[in-house]
Formats: C-alpha cells, sequence, structure tokens
C-alpha cells in the first residue's frame, strides 16, 4: 500500500493522498501527515467515490 495524490493536484501540496487497500482506503492531509489518517471502509469509500463523480 502507498500513498498518492490525484494527478489533478498538479504537484502542490495543498490536497489529501489517498492509499487503497482490500478493505477500503486511508486519508491523509498532506500539509499535515504525522496527524495521522482517516479509515474508510470498502462501502464508504465507494460511496465517497460515487458521491464525488456525480457532481
Amino acid at each position: 500500500m502507498t500513498w498518492h495524490k490525484s494527478s489533478y493536484s498538479g504537484g502542490t501540496n495543498d490536497c489529501v493522498e489517498t492509499r487503497e487497500h482490500q478493505s477500503g482506503a486511508d486519508v491523509r492531509d498532506t500539509q499535515n501527515r504525522e496527524a495521522g489518517h482517516l479509515s474508510f471502509s470498502r462501502t464508504e469509500w465507494l460511496a465517497a467515490l460515487a458521491a464525488t463523480l456525480t457532481k
């Protein structure tokens, strides 16, 4: 599992990083990595992606 940023971020650190895994995904702030991350189940992550894509 490796952290990655969206290709839409433009190379800045004003975004979030994600890492997907079998049970879902983790998300963290690129400017505050040491603060930890939020974890989402597979169902939650897919729902978040679907909501983002419909906007």
